[in-house]
């Protein structure tokens, strides 16, 4: 039987606007929205679409600090008397605009009413795109996000004494979410992204495992500029897999950014759109019993509509043709689901990536796995 699956979505989340020049455009969401609806993947029979609600503001403080949420509340109506700089606000990534709260609270929202529908077993799996805000810190905005809907949605998860993974492959470091559960045993942080060295927010070392009873159960994967679909999932299935299988969660989360593709604006991994989906395919395999996938970064729009779509697929078990419907096709100038040309990586680039991920795999396995007694 295929796994029950909803889509949680509304136009209202792809609305707003950061900046006129900001990376960030929410209009990606319902891209991809109208692609998965081209292709009639909303009519599987266990499929569903659901609107979001908008988070509480009791469930915005299990994580943020009420100051930082006030100040949030009152920049949404545009008063100039909040000190911006003081919650990281201003001109670049994370400007303060009209309506943040209000398309901040619907986001996480959005992952709420994903957590709620896995609560209530109503699905097995849920994707909330507009979710995945992972670097949002407890009194600050950082790195585009404003409310860090994966720690929320965790937390109530957790609430019901569940056992949670949170897997990250976004091109940028999981901060935010691993510096929340950083000393915790309950949730396994694992974040596969491009090295720190070379990118914000700089953090993510192999050596970032935990503290205390959370020791190791942060891992962290880092990858050289570059990486490909063939080193990406070697990584992925020598670090993040045996984690998993040993870890065995009630629930996976799932952080599926795709600033990590090769057309990105701003980020310098390497990735395909089904080299993408190849690696959400290996975190299926696990059998979670029940699985919160989130979206996360993505700069360029169509290769975001595309690999959502197919993760999509993945998560409600459908396949999808490889030329994209018609009328899509004709409205945003694609033709096919998967990318075809050849990836503009030379061959000494590979070499070095492979050797980067080679020596990080081996630093995750003496301090991670030795810390849990794997070896």
């Amino acid at each position: 039987m295929a796994r029950k699956t909803a889509f949680v979505y509304a136009d209202e989340l792809s609305r707003h606007t950061l900046s006129d020049t900001h990376p960030m455009k929410p209009a990606r969401l319902r891209y991809t929205y109208e692609l998965l609806q081209a292709y009639n993947a909303f009519d599987a029979p266990n499929v569903s679409v659901v609107a979001p609600r908008e988070a509480l503001l009791e469930e915005i403080r299990w994580y943020h600090s009420a100051d930082y949420v006030d100040a949030v509340q009152r920049l949404n109506n545009g008063d100039a008397s909040v000190e911006q700089r003081r919650f990281n606000f201003g001109p670049g990534d994370n400007p303060a605009y009209r309506g943040i709260y209000d398309a901040s609270a619907l986001s996480t929202g959005a992952t709420m009413t994903a957590v709620e529908m896995l609560l209530s077993d109503e699905v097995d799996a849920a994707f909330s795109i507009s979710g995945g805000l992972h670097h949002a810190m407890p009194s600050y905005a950082y790195g585009f996000c404003v409310f860090n809907d994966p720690v929320i949605g965790i937390k109530r998860l957790l609430a019901e004494g569940l056992r949670i993974a949170y897997v990250d492959i976004d091109c940028h470091h999981g901060d935010g979410v691993q510096h929340a559960f950083y000393d915790t045993d309950a949730v396994m942080t694992i974040s596969l992204h491009e090295s720190g060295a070379f990118l914000f927010p700089g953090t993510g070392h192999t050596q970032e495992i935990g503290a205390g009873r959370g020791r190791g159960y942060s891992v962290n994967m880092p990858l050289y500029p570059y990486t490909t679909d063939e080193v990406y999932l070697w990584a992925l299935r020598e670090v993040a897999m045996p984690l998993l299988h040993r870890f065995q969660p009630d629930v996976m989360v799932t952080q599926l950014g795709i600033d990590s593709h090769f057309r990105d604006p701003i980020t310098h991994l390497a990735l395909s759109v089904q080299g993408h989906a190849a690696a959400v395919q290996e975190l299926a395999s696990l059998g979670a019993r029940k699985w919160l996938a989130l979206g996360g970064g993505g700069y360029d729009l169509q290769a975001v509509a595309r690999a959502w779509a197919m993760d999509f697929a993945v998560m409600s078990e459908q396949n999808l043709p490889a030329a994209i419907p018609r009328d899509y096709a004709a409205q945003y100038g694609v033709s096919t689901l998967r990318d075809v040309e050849e990836l503009p990586v030379q061959a000494d680039m590979i070499r070095d990536a492979r050797t980067f991920a080679e020596a990080g795999v081996q630093s995750v396995q003496r301090l991670v796995f030795s810390a849990l007694g794997m070896r």
